[in-house]
């Protein structure tokens, strides 16, 4: 992980045994949560356009912040229950996505892999 992330993960670390928490934060549960967060993360876009998606107003960007944070936190959390290296799993997807979409395929086509 990197420095921030390694950061992060301590910062957890300390909240959930300060409250005795850790008892809660199986995977299962923490994946649970990780879902509720990333449902929870489309409300302040439930109904507007794209283009009203792209300008969201103070409140709804304020919303929206807490929403991924929160969605950060439980991911980060998760992935040290599981062992995970975050970014060193982020790059490896990405460069898995990069030989599944070659450039000269993908650009600008949402279609799936295997439809490209």
């Amino acid at each position: 992980m990197t420095d921030s992330l390694l950061e992060l993960r301590d910062a957890l670390r300390r909240f959930a045994a300060e409250r005795d928490w850790d008892q809660f934060h199986s995977p299962r549960n923490l994946a649970a949560a990780l879902s509720v967060e990333a449902a929870e993360l489309l409300e302040p876009f439930q109904w507007l356009t794209d283009e009203q998606s792209r300008d969201l107003s103070p409140e709804a960007r304020a919303a929206v912040e807490q929403e991924l944070a929160d969605v950060l936190l439980y991911l980060v959390r998760l992935a040290d229950k599981l062992d995970v290296d975050l970014a060193s799993a982020a790059r490896a997807k990405i460069a898995r996505n990069a030989v599944k979409y070659p450039v000269e395929k993908a650009r600008g086509s949402s279609r799936k892999y295997d439809e490209i």
